[in-house]
């Protein structure tokens, strides 16, 4: 706490890490979903035709009939995506925590009170 109290550098820092995690993930899941459909292209029947040599020839038809099971794989991608959420959910809670945050509340209180409102004073 007193990292917290005594200097912004705490709250900044770890609203800078908190920051770039999420992102971090948003690039990571969203990579991770692209070499999935990738996969799933590249396994199924017009994957298969396009790429053997064999499947090209006219007398010869390719067709994929048993397919692989890619759902614990489109989970993972679910996960990543809510992972992201979290993420982005604890970083706007650290930004909370900022002196960007705080300015702009005190700014805020200083603006009602030049326009004669009453201000709430701090607990």
């Amino acid at each position: 706490m007193h990292v917290y109290i005594d200097s912004d550098f705490g709250p900044m820092f770890d609203f800078g890490l908190t920051a770039a995690i999420a992102f971090l993930w948003l690039v990571c899941s969203s990579a991770w979903a692209k070499g999935l459909q990738n996969v799933k292209d590249a396994t199924g029947t017009a994957g298969i035709t396009s790429t053997l040599a064999l499947c090209k020839e006219s007398d010869v038809a390719c067709e994929v009939t048993d397919f692989a099971n890619m759902r614990t794989l489109n989970v993972s991608v679910v996960f990543g995506y809510l992972n992201l959420i979290v993420w982005a959910g604890n970083a706007w809670f650290v930004y909370k925590e900022t002196r960007w945050h705080s300015q702009k509340y005190t700014a805020q209180q200083g603006a009602g009170a030049r326009r004669g409102q009453q201000v709430p004073a701090a607990i």
